[in-house]
């Protein structure tokens, strides 16, 4: 999103995802939402991107586009281990913690690099001029948004049915650690609260319809798993993230003030 839309823009839209996950699908905890905007969004837009992707980009694209997802992904790995340590809320040990949570991501943001540069590669193909070091005309941009929306529709609708069923990287190094792979809630009253707050906004918990079962009554889930739930969570997260970037755009939007 950097390449695309520069540091401050991607930020402010990957802080639109992370809320809207936070709220409305209970994926991440409200008092953590300020952390994932750090981790998530900070990083990659105001450190990867400037100090790593931009001096490398007129050279080495590719390999500048996965440099830069790696690093930001690994500053974003290491943060989480420091924000855990500092919120003294766990005894997990910081260097064991910090040995599993760094091997595990990196290997995701390789995954992740090699798929960004595959976006950037097919973007710079076919519309050059959507890249902001690009000095190719500026046509209209409602070809590259219109395919990028039916891309969305065709991810969060039918390709979410695939996602993987695994722990990520957190809950994969969390379970080595602990034996679990979420660490238990604080009980204090602003956890709490947050917990009640998030109940009442998450409409569809963890991108599926609230479900009224015992935890025993469970059961495994197929994959990939058609879900109605799923594919609802998919096209509606994906309109509300973009009308509240939108928004937030748009709010931000400079203006002419009449002489």
């Amino acid at each position: 999103m950097a390449i695309l839309l520069g540091p401050h823009a991607a930020f402010l839209v990957m802080a639109s995802v992370l809320t809207v996950q936070a709220f409305f699908f209970a994926d991440g905890g409200l008092l953590a939402l300020g952390c994932n905007l750090f981790n998530l969004g900070f990083f990659p837009a105001f450190i990867a991107y400037p100090l790593i992707y931009r001096p490398l980009a007129q050279s080495k694209g590719g390999t500048a586009t996965l440099l830069a997802a790696i690093a930001g992904l690994q500053m974003g790995a290491f943060g989480v281990v420091l924000e855990t340590t500092a919120s003294g809320i766990s005894s997990v040990p910081f260097g064991t913690f910090v040995l599993l949570m760094q091997p595990i991501h990196l290997a995701i943001g390789v995954v992740e690099g090699l798929a960004t540069v595959a976006i950037v590669r097919f973007i710079a193909a076919a519309r050059p001029e959507a890249l902001l070091a690009s000095n190719a005309p500026s046509p209209s941009p409602r070809p590259v948004l219109l395919g990028v929306l039916l891309a969305a529709i065709l991810t969060g609708g039918a390709l979410s049915w695939f996602a993987c069923k695994h722990p990520d990287g957190l809950e994969w190094a969390l379970a080595r650690v602990t034996g679990k792979p979420e660490l238990d809630a604080a009980k204090d009253a602003a956890h709490e609260q947050a917990a009640r707050l998030q109940k009442k906004t998450a409409f569809l918990p963890d991108y599926d319809f609230k479900k009224h079962e015992a935890p025993n009554q469970s059961q495994a889930k197929a994959w990939p798993e058609v879900n109605a739930g799923t594919s609802l969570s998919g096209l509606l997260g994906g309109a509300i993230t973009l009308t509240l970037a939108g928004l937030i755009g748009y709010s931000l939007k400079p203006r002419r003030i009449p002489a």
